[in-house]
């Protein structure tokens, strides 16, 4: 092949006008892969910035492990009254007339049958007239008779009272925890409901679960194992462990 001046060009040669052209695209193709590893960097800097965040947001926030230590729970359960919606303990005052608020029910006692559930001093009641037997330790699927329940609160157990219309699985965890020996053996767990009794048979609205002992009273919003437990473990006598014993029971430890 020949120029315009009519000597041959070796046409695998090139002109310095088409070197200096594939120079040019050369550096755009190297400039177009850097900028493609540059935008790969970031992306995957960005995937895995996405990623640790999840993660951190998972541990934050996952629900904790349903833990049933009695250690644990008891180390919780000033939290659990919080998370809850519990009242603090309240003192609950004697059953009126006071000459009665340890009366037994029926045949041999100071009462022919037992009064109305409205006149005692606390919803759920927390002493007063009650039946000349107590009431077993354990967990009720059905309401016990509360006659038998007050008389084992005056022997020092402790109830935890919860609304029938509650299921689930901390429910589930209350009764499974106090089927366990060592831990339910002065304790009643059982639903609230008394509907003959009026208003006075049923948990306040905004009450899941009830926490009683003689004279002593913790309501709750929501039922919870850990809020059930800090208050049994220190309000059933005897207590749990070496708690200290926060109750006043006439007859604490006596049979039930």
């Amino acid at each position: 092949m020949a120029n315009k001046r009519g000597t041959q060009v070796d046409p695998g040669r090139m002109t310095k006008a088409e070197r200096k052209e594939e120079a040019r695209r050369e550096r755009v193709e190297i400039q177009r892969r850097m900028a493609r590893a540059r935008r790969n960097r970031w992306i995957a800097l960005a995937v895995a910035f996405v990623v640790v965040a999840g993660v951190a947001v998972f541990v934050v926030t996952r629900p904790k492990p349903a833990t049933s230590s009695p250690a644990d729970l008891l180390a919780a359960s000033s939290e659990a009254t919080t998370i809850a919606g519990c009242t603090d303990v309240r003192t609950i005052r004697p059953y009126q007339p006071e000459t009665e608020d340890r009366a037994h029910i029926g045949t041999g006692g100071s009462l022919a049958t037992m009064p109305p559930l409205s006149s005692y001093s606390s919803i759920p009641p927390a002493s007063g007239p009650h039946n000349q037997t107590p009431m077993n330790a354990g967990v009720y699927s059905s309401p016990p008779p509360i006659d038998q329940a007050i008389h084992s609160l005056e022997h020092g157990a402790a109830i935890v009272w919860y609304s029938p219309d509650v299921s689930g699985a901390e429910l589930a965890r209350i009764e499974a925890f106090y089927r366990r020996s060592g831990v339910g053996s002065r304790v009643i767990v059982a639903p609230y409901d008394y509907p003959d009794q009026g208003t006075a048979g049923s948990l306040q609205p905004g009450v899941e679960m009830a926490l009683v002992s003689w004279h002593h009273l913790e309501t709750c919003a929501r039922v919870n194992l850990a809020a059930a437990f800090g208050f049994t473990a220190r309000y059933a006598a005897p207590p749990f462990g070496q708690e200290r014993y926060l109750g006043d029971a006439p007859e604490a430890g006596a049979a039930i």
